[in-house]
């Protein structure tokens, strides 16, 4: 259900490493959509702490190696589901691109102090620079209810569990 042939038949696209992001931006559209932070099953995890991600107002994203343990789920490809744009049902419009959105979480995973806290276990993975990050544009869908909707697909496929690195 999550395997990388059935997110490309969901509409993914992209793929790249994270260390081959650099600091062209600009391969990632300006629309509004998901991006997910995927593995393929070949990459051997193991965590670190602390990881490379940022101290945002001050806050440590790093948490224990025993809570990572905790919350990793096995033979799941999709390490992360995030999103970019759209209105959550109290009205609060979110203006952000997959560009900005994915911008500010490679530069959060790069130690900048930038508010992206969602998805900050992905730092704690040792190599997490060989993880992909792909992404899939929303013309006229809602990013808010597509995130919730594909989120409760994995929930269902792994056992009420959430992805990797989404805490909520």
């Amino acid at each position: 259900m999550f395997s990388k042939d059935d997110l490309l038949d969901m509409g993914f696209v992209g793929f790249t490493r994270l260390k081959d992001i650099g600091n062209d931006f600009g391969i990632f559209p300006d629309f509004k959509g998901l991006y997910i932070i995927y593995t393929d099953e070949e990459q051997d995890v193991s965590f670190c702490n602390p990881g490379t991600g940022g101290f945002f107002k001050g806050k440590d994203p790093n948490v224990t190696i025993d809570e990572l343990i905790r919350k990793w789920v096995e033979d799941a490809n999709v390490l992360y589901i995030g999103r970019a744009g759209g209105i959550a049902k109290n009205g609060r419009v979110y203006r952000s691109t997959l560009k900005t959105r994915i911008m500010q979480y490679i530069k959060f995973g790069r130690g900048k102090n930038i508010g992206h806290w969602g998805g900050r276990y992905i730092w704690q993975i040792k190599g997490s620079g060989d993880l992909m990050i792909a992404y899939k544009i929303l013309e006229d869908e809602n990013p808010v209810i597509e995130e919730q909707e594909l989120i409760n697909k994995f929930k269902n496929h792994y056992n009420g569990r959430l992805p990797f690195a989404n805490l909520v």
